[in-house]
């Protein structure tokens, strides 16, 4: 009998949205000027671009903000759980392996964070090591300790600890000078010293701000909810069923929850409060509302016409880190001193509008190199470095 290599197909909605968040991801990062609020006075535009920034910058951020890139967390964890498996049906353990893989993630994030101080791989990198220790356990396990996360449990602490102790201060993890580091650098200095930055100041005041937010045990959940997306085929046609009931039960969940997080600093005082119960609140209405999206997405995916145009986007989909790397890369030269400095010349709409641009020259890209690679010019390169180590490349086993 011939040697099967056993494996899972590669699942086309999960490329679609992947495809969707990185997209989203470039025209939030355009509109804020990858993470350089610096923008030109507008004191003399008139009324329409008046409107035009503000319908953008408010619309952008409700509909894709805390949400493109839960999208790309959930598929992290998803993705995980694929190659993990596909690597115990063959005989294999994947976890060293994937630990290796993580350094190597580790050394892009820190290479894409010479460009953009915003960048979320090497806080990828550091959090993926969950999926590694939870993976083995049964799938109720895995869900009470995401749910757990998703709570945001540091935060419910401060919240107690504020509410029985008037003199409590809720710790933050102190940031500004970081910040102030690396505007500096982004406003007038050169390629080299921005890079010195961003990979040392900047990369500090962005995980800083991610400790402060919520987002790192939030995308450890998101990680451990996609791995169990994964093992339960969820994003299969025949589940659909079952995401009708996630849409309804996130619609519901959603609206009071973005209206509590409005409300809430009209009614609550004490900083040391209002702080933390705010990022308990947005962190679930941005889960509700990316699963609103996600559930969205399948529906269109699997039972509406829109099929084919959704499958056009799986080629970026497959090159999403490709495309997110080389975004900061352009977004960079575009908006920082030592490219073309055009944050002083591009308001809002103008930088949406170049961020659509960009998308389309990435997806033109993508369309072309698809055609004849399987997988992107930094998957490929992530990949083959993962197994480097060509003696314990997976093996086939015999049916």
């Amino acid at each position: 009998m011939q040697p099967t290599l056993q494996h899972h197909a590669r699942v086309d909605v999960a490329d679609v949205l992947r495809g969707l968040a990185v997209m989203g991801i470039i025209l939030l990062h355009s509109i804020e000027h990858f993470n350089f609020y610096s923008f030109p006075d507008t004191a003399g535009q008139g009324a329409l671009l008046d409107f035009t920034d503000r319908a953008i910058w408010d619309g952008l951020f409700f509909l894709l903000g805390g949400k493109a890139y839960a999208i790309f967390a959930l598929l992290f964890g998803f993705s995980f759980f694929i190659q993990d498996d596909n690597q115990r049906m063959r005989g294999n353990d994947f976890r060293r392996r994937f630990c290796w893989r993580l350094l190597l993630l580790f050394i892009i994030g820190n290479f894409n964070a010479c460009f953009f101080t915003g960048e979320i791989l090497v806080m990828y990198s550091l959090i993926g090591i969950v999926l590694v220790l939870t993976c083995r356990l049964s799938t109720k396990w895995v869900l009470a300790i995401a749910a757990v996360c998703m709570l945001q449990p540091v935060a419910i602490y401060n919240v107690i600890r504020a509410s029985l102790d008037s003199s409590y201060i809720t710790p933050t993890v102190p940031s500004s000078h970081l910040w102030g580091a690396a505007f500096a650098m982004q406003s007038g200095g050169t390629f080299l010293g921005t890079v010195a930055v961003n990979i040392w100041e900047g990369q500090l005041a962005s995980l800083a701000w991610a400790w402060d937010h919520g987002r790192i045990f939030q995308t450890a959940s998101l990680f451990m909810l996609g791995m169990v997306i994964g093992r339960n085929g969820l994003f299969l046609k025949e589940h659909l069923p079952m995401w009708g009931r996630v849409l309804a039960i996130s619609l519901i969940a959603f609206f009071p929850l973005h209206g509590l997080d409005q409300m809430l600093p009209d009614f609550i005082d004490n900083k040391n409060i209002l702080s933390p119960l705010l990022i308990i609140i947005s962190s679930l209405a941005n889960l509700s509302f990316m699963l609103v999206l996600v559930s969205g997405i399948l529906f269109a995916f699997y039972r509406t016409n829109m099929h084919d145009l959704l499958m056009k986007i799986t080629p970026y989909g497959k090159m999403s880190m490709t495309n997110y790397v080389t975004q900061s890369i352009i977004g960079s030269m575009i908006y920082y001193n030592w490219g073309f400095g055009m944050h002083a010349h591009l308001g809002i709409t103008a930088s949406f509008l170049l961020g659509i641009v960009l998308f389309v020259l990435q997806y033109m890209f993508c369309r072309w190199w698809i055609s004849s690679h399987s997988h992107g010019p930094m998957e490929s390169m992530w990949k083959r470095a993962t197994w480097i180590d060509k003696s314990l490349r997976p093996t086939v086993k015999t049916l």
